[in-house]
């Protein structure tokens, strides 16, 4: 739902500083939103919701504003919420606050919004404009508008690459392909994940921990999930060693080592069987239906070139992340980031739609919906 206002510069000049502001939250499993209130043409306040269970960007805002509020503009990424949650309504609070006119981005898909929010402060006589920077809006919280339309985590394929398409050398090494500025950018995309996956090779070849680092710089970090049907992990894991303090799960397949379990369990892992596909792996469909049950709504995968091919065979990745560091490692047999058989014609080739490519300093960010 949107308006056929027409907006001004100004207007696109606020609403894309509420959406800048609104990238800085790691909010899972809520949507990222910014608020920016102007009055009189100028900033007055501004606010994003920073973390689940803590005030929406709104009430930030608002709280800023203070009584200068009254009569004011407030420029919202996201339709306000109309529902008691763990805060209040934030519709409650820009009407109590005496603002004038709220300019919504988009409509909240999640039902218990839907044009609530925006009824409910159009009733209390407010003037509620809607659709402006809906694109980016729509792109910024991708992953939430999957989960509420789907009930399945937004699928993120996450590779670091070389020039020639190398994940690593022939010897197996591959630290560090991208720049250290690169590096901690992807740490912020693990932090704002809902979970961040890997295979059993992977951990056996660089024994990851699938953390957001330095932990202390972040306010959460993702559910790391590795998918082990066999259940091979080494106990003498990063990822074990570490179960006690961030949350793991290991999925599998049955039948497996009862004694194993019982030493991960008393770990603080958590064993998920999951069925198995026709070749014995996990299923992966039947593991993102698990996962939407708990309401991961993005799922960042790191893996190896089998667990990226098994993705994208499977049609159920929605975006890949491609980092290109400018190294060249060559060999025939230094793995690239997509393994399995492949196609046998070109025609059948996966195609990347809305490819997008950015500079990251000193490596490339090819991105791309298949």
């Amino acid at each position: 739902m949107s308006d056929n206002t027409t907006f001004t510069s100004e207007d696109k000049g606020w609403m894309r500083r509420a959406l800048r502001i609104a990238s800085k939250g790691y909010t899972h499993p809520n949507p990222m939103v910014g608020c920016v209130i102007i009055r009189e043409g100028k900033k007055i306040a501004e606010g994003f919701h920073p973390l689940a269970g803590q005030p929406h960007a709104e009430v930030f805002a608002l709280r800023q504003a203070g009584e200068l509020a009254r009569g004011a503009t407030a420029y919202v990424s996201l339709e306000p919420c109309s529902h008691y949650g763990r805060t209040p309504p934030c519709s409650l609070a820009l009407i109590q606050s005496g603002i004038r006119r709220v300019v919504v981005a988009m409509i909240d898909p999640n039902p218990k919004v839907s044009g609530r929010g925006v009824e409910a402060l159009r009733k209390a006589g407010i003037q509620v404009d809607v659709g402006l920077c809906e694109s980016e809006s729509r792109k910024l919280n991708e992953a939430f508008l999957h989960f509420q339309i789907n009930r399945k985590p937004f699928v993120i394929l996450k590779c670091a690459m070389t020039l020639d398409g190398k994940i690593a050398t022939r010897t197996g090494d591959s630290k560090w392909i991208t720049s250290e500025s690169t590096r901690g950018f992807v740490h912020k995309l693990r932090a704002q994940a809902g979970a961040i996956l890997c295979g059993t090779g992977t951990v056996l070849a660089d024994n990851p921990m699938l953390t957001a680092r330095p932990e202390s710089q972040y306010p959460r970090q993702p559910l790391r999930i590795v998918l082990d049907s066999h259940l091979r992990i080494p106990l003498q894991s990063s990822l074990i060693r570490t179960a006690d303090r961030t949350s793991l799960i290991i999925a599998v397949t049955s039948p497996l080592n009862e004694e194993k379990v019982r030493i991960l369990q008393d770990k603080g892992v958590e064993i998920l069987p999951v069925d198995a596909d026709n070749t014995g792996r996990v299923s992966l469909p039947a593991l993102l239906r698990k996962l939407g049950e708990r309401e991961v709504t993005s799922l960042l995968v790191e893996g190896g070139a089998q667990v990226h091919s098994s993705f994208l065979s499977s049609q159920i990745a929605n975006k890949i992340m491609l980092f290109v560091g400018a190294k060249i490692v060559g060999g025939t047999d230094a793995p690239s980031w997509v393994g399995g058989a492949g196609v046998e014609r070109m025609k059948d080739a996966i195609t990347l739609k809305k490819l997008e490519v950015k500079t990251l300093k000193e490596d490339i960010l090819l991105e791309g919906y298949p």
